[in-house]
Formats: structure tokens, sequence, C-alpha cells
């Protein structure tokens, strides 16, 4: 069952050195703040699995958190390159990562075949491209009643699952509202999940038709981290910072510059800069 507790104390609890990590989120909701403490933490040698790493695998790859990366997409999104991200493949700055590429429907139904405790997903795909020349992981199937060829991809198990969400009550039980990616599908799938919330709130509350509520059975910590997004977007409490996205694009860029903003933004910050950059947002 879900225990409420600090943002130090959830990532110190439930991330370890060479554990696989997927943090999820997309475009809305991405755990920002604490992707920052895994990297005050110092983890070292993950897995990081995302469908679309943005600058939040950025800055982790940038700082020595990853051995590998699984994912669908890299990119700042409506900007460019993930420099850090680059310069790790490119020329092994902090050091190399292995990478294992997928196609967005790969990782979605990787996720569902996690959560379902099956060994592998199997769907149409992979037709025509060129993925599976660099990835043993895309495999082909027969179907046993049609005798179509399918893709196969290994389940995805997190040792944990890192989402942020908009609101949990004091059982546990976590709201998310809102443009929705695989968050419901990584948590399920995981042997551990961290969710950063908005707020902890007697009663969830009215809620819209696309709604997911995910039961505190199926997380293992909360932390109450206003802003925690920060700069992607939380729905109801704050917009996306697009300025912060643009702005990245020449910190990422220089090694020097990187290290200066993650020393006086991550290392030498906690987590109540979170909420600071909502209440600007916000007023």
């Amino acid at each position: 069952m879900a225990e409420l507790m600090s943002l130090h104390d959830a990532i110190a609890s439930a991330v370890h050195d060479g554990d696989t990590v997927a943090i999820e989120g997309f475009t809305h909701l991405i755990p920002h703040a604490a992707a920052h403490e895994v990297i005050r933490q110092r983890r070292r040698d993950l897995t990081l699995v995302r469908m679309t790493p943005d600058i939040v695998y950025d800055q982790m790859i940038g700082m020595g958190c990853a051995r590998k990366l699984v994912f669908s997409w890299g990119g700042n999104p409506g900007v460019g390159s993930l420099h850090r991200f680059r310069d790790a493949i490119e020329r092994g700055w902090p050091h190399r990562i292995d990478l294992e590429e997928h196609a967005h429907a790969a990782m979605a139904n990787a996720y569902a075949a996690g959560a379902a405790n099956l060994p592998f997903a199997v769907f149409r795909g992979y037709l025509g491209v060129d993925l599976p020349k660099v990835n043993p992981n895309i495999r082909r199937v027969t179907c046993p009643f049609t005798g179509e060829k399918l893709a196969a991809v290994p389940a995805l198990r997190p040792d944990v699952a890192i989402v942020h969400a908009l609101k949990a009550d004091r059982a546990g039980n976590v709201l998310i509202e809102g443009i929705l990616g695989v968050q419901k599908e990584a948590v399920l799938a995981a042997k551990r999940a961290v969710v950063t919330v908005e707020e902890i709130v007697d009663d969830l509350g009215e809620r819209s038709p696309n709604a997911v509520i995910l039961p505190g059975w199926t997380v293992t910590a909360i932390a109450a981290v206003p802003g925690g997004a920060y700069p992607s977007y939380a729905h109801g409490y704050y917009p996306r910072d697009n300025a912060f996205y643009l702005g990245w694009d020449k910190i990422a860029r220089d090694r020097d510059a990187f290290m200066a903003w993650v020393k006086a933004n991550v290392l030498e910050q906690g987590p109540e800069a979170f909420a600071r950059h909502r209440a600007r947002l916000a007023a």
C-alpha cells in the first residue's frame, strides 16, 4: 500500500543503483522534481525507460545516472536535439550509454504486457522499417490461428516507475486527469512506484471522464511536491513554461554551462524550488 513520505525518502527507498527506472508523463505531468532528486542522490548505472525522453532525461544522462536508454523518441519538444544525450552517444561524456530504440506502439504495448504479467507484447508493426536491423529485441512471431506474421518485443517490467499526478488522497489513491500517456501501464508493470502529486486531499472530488485512478495498492510511495512537473504543465494547476524549453537548448549545448545550471538549480536546491515555479506560473 502507498505510504506518504518526503520526496527524498521516497526516492531513497525506491530507486537503487543498477535499477531499471521508467519516468513517464506525456507533454503533461512530467516528473521533473523526482528526477532531480535521483540526480541529487547520485544514483548510477540506471537503465532509463521513457517513451519520449526529453530534457528530464537530458539532465539525468548529463549527470551520469544512465547506463542504458530504452526509448521511442528523443528530443527537446518543439526545439531540437538533446545535447547532453548526443554528447554521451557521440563523445562518451560523461560516459557512453547503450541504446534500445523502439516505436511508440512497441513501448506502449510492452508496458501493457508487463502490467499483465506477460513475457512479451505482440502487435502489428515494424513493417518496412529499419529498426529491427539495429534492435535484436524486435522479433516476429506467427499467429497460431491465422498464420499472420506479427511484431513482438519483450515486456517492460521496470524496477521502479515514477510519475507525477494531480492529487492523492490520504488512503494513497492517485488521480490523473488531462493528457494521459502510459503512466497507468508503467505503474502497474513496475515492482515499485513513486508518485509525486500537486496536493494531498481528503477526497478526490469530481473528476472528468478521462480520469485515471491509481489505487493505493499499486503505489509504493507518494510525495506531495507542488509544481513537481515544471517546466511541463499540470492540468488545472499551472501552464507549460515554453521559455524554459527554448532556454535549455543553449544551456545544454555547453558542458560547463550545463554543470553550472545543475549545481545552481538541482544540487543546491530542493523540491521546494518547484513550488516557487508553480506560484510564478499560476500568478
